[in-house]
């Protein structure tokens, strides 16, 4: 983690004591990084967003316009947090009962991609290179590389570390249409063929 002045905020943003934001990450209007708050290096937290207390955000996350990461969430490196997308960190909110302390965790690995709109309900942890689909409400674990859209969301598909679709052949092989990568489908799940 760095000082102050090797990451951009906008005069707008409001960065409490105590946060700890990485070299190269830029943080835009009306933001709010509250303390105890970890951000990695080359950030982009777009405008209006919060980043509440003990939320980490690995390098490379970008957060779009009108976001709250709330407590007891933690999102690896890479990770894509479309607009207005919802976290919540509580399974049974009352006004009139307190449940801090309470706050249950989301993971969110490496790579996953929630698109605008999405509401990730807490304790469903999100799999590496996982695409959410506008709009889905996330309200069971989602494996690495599939790809669910709906409410409740619901898997269609599987998708490569690019952000395209897999078709997988009779032998449970897939090629990624932009990267070439090849892909291996066994026992309903997906991994990256590395050679």
């Amino acid at each position: 983690m760095s000082t102050e002045k090797e990451y951009f905020a906008h005069e707008t943003a409001v960065i409490d004591e105590g946060a700890r934001i990485g070299q190269g990450t830029k943080i835009w209007h009306f933001s709010h990084i509250m303390t105890g708050a970890v951000i990695g290096e080359e950030c982009n937290i777009g405008q209006n967003v919060v980043v509440s207390p003990e939320v980490v955000l690995g390098k490379n996350v970008k957060v779009q316009n009108n976001v709250s990461i709330y407590t007891g969430v933690i999102c690896e490196d890479d990770v894509f947090l479309g607009p207005s997308m919802v976290f919540t960190n509580v399974v049974n909110p009352r006004s009139a009962v307190v449940r801090r302390g309470q706050y249950v965790r989301t993971y969110v690995r490496k790579g996953a991609s929630i698109g605008a709109n999405a509401t990730i309900v807490c304790g469903n942890d999100i799999g590496e290179y996982a695409f959410i689909g506008a709009g889905a409400v996330v309200t069971r674990e989602v494996k690495p590389y599939a790809l669910v859209v709906g409410n409740p969301a619901r898997q269609v598909g599987w998708m490569s570390e690019y952000g395209h679709r897999l078709e997988f052949n009779e032998e449970g092989i897939a090629v990624c249409a932009e990267s070439g990568e090849k892909y291996l489908l066994e026992n309903n799940r997906v991994r990256k063929i590395v050679d």
